[in-house]
């Protein structure tokens, strides 16, 4: 798949609103295979990736699996893994700085890493749109070595302690992000849902300048970072999470996508931010329907606007609401093209 990120940020910019769900969980029930089965097995994910694709055509692009586990398992944390959810970290790597400064950042050998490369390296081979590999982010994959509660303490009480631990979680991120780049991914979805319960002042020194670190080394127009956060403190979070220079940026549903929209240059893309446990999982497909033509309605007016879920569909979403997500949007799109005539 030829990539150029001006030529796909002009295509979103274009006259119609492009759809791009954060999807791969939810190819558990068309596959009809365990979450624990998929996420140990990289050539199960590509075909995962695939039948999504094939059965929604109007994806913007194919997104890996957002397994935000991976990274922490590969430095030695505890996964608990589930038939039906998304796995969790379980207890906490690091206690003190001392021990932060003895931990050695690992190679992709370890925990699952390679079995994510094998997949992208698979469905690039037949991909027909840009795919985009999941990963976390080092204030995020800091959280889960250190424990949440415990690195938001650290960076007020002792920030040398988390900025040790983020500094080794960037370097291997700058590692891993690499050896997807090799295998052919046209980017990343860089996942960074943590740095959402920082403080505006915090953003930028223990998020932003560490992903501006892995942008600078590893980005370019063949190659784009996507950030995603999903905390509430996003919306005020805009001027900091900006100085990640990422090529484009995804919200949750716990911000207004216009509050964030307005603070944004037009020629960046925007995406977000349909509720994907309210309106993919408990609701209805009238309830689909409604809420994402108040979000059309609502961001009309920004070209860099790219309808998406809030953050990653779980595996137990409804695929009638996943396919009404779709179905509104072209409704939409074809309703504006004839009007325009």
């Amino acid at each position: 798949m030829n990539y150029s990120y001006h030529k796909w940020k002009e295509e979103i910019c274009g006259k119609e609103t492009k759809g791009l769900a954060i999807l791969s969980f939810p190819a558990v029930q068309l596959l009809d295979v365990r979450v624990k089965e998929l996420l140990n097995d990289g050539h199960l994910q590509a075909e995962a990736m695939q039948k999504i694709v094939q059965r929604l055509p109007q994806q913007l692009a194919i997104v890996s699996m957002m397994d935000l586990s991976v990274e922490a398992e590969a430095f030695g944390c505890e996964v608990q893994f589930s038939d039906h959810e998304v796995p969790a970290v379980t207890g906490q790597l690091v206690h003190s700085l001392e021990e932060a400064q003895k931990m050695s950042v690992p190679d992709l050998t370890a925990g699952r890493c390679q079995r994510y490369i094998q997949a992208i390296r698979e469905v690039m081979k037949q991909a027909d749109r840009a795919v985009f590999a999941g990963v976390i982010g080092p204030f995020s994959l800091a959280g889960r070595l250190m424990d949440v509660s415990e690195i938001m303490v650290e960076c007020m009480m002792n920030p040398e302690y988390a900025t040790v631990v983020l500094e080794k979680a960037t370097a291997f991120l700058k590692t891993y992000v690499r050896a997807y780049k090799d295998a052919g991914a046209n980017g990343v979805l860089m996942a960074e849902p943590l740095a959402g319960l920082l403080p505006p002042s915090m953003v930028e020194q223990f998020s932003s300048c560490y992903i501006k670190e892995i942008c600078e080394k590893l980005q370019d127009d063949d190659f784009s970072i996507l950030y995603h956060n999903c905390g509430p403190s996003a919306a005020q979070s805009v001027e900091e999470i900006l100085k990640t220079t990422c090529h484009a940026y995804h919200f949750g549903n716990a911000v207004s996508m216009k509050d964030v929209l307005q603070q944004i240059p037009a020629d960046i893309p925007v995406m977000g931010n349909i509720d994907p446990v309210a309106c993919f999982c408990n609701g209805t497909s009238e309830d689909m329907q409604k809420a994402v033509a108040f979000l059309l309605e609502e961001c009309r007016q920004y070209p860099n606007f790219v309808l998406s879920s809030g953050c990653d569909i779980p595996p137990t979403a409804k695929w009638e609401n996943i396919d009404q997500f779709f179905m509104s949007l072209d409704d939409d799109n074809q309703r504006r093209n004839e009007h325009v005539l």
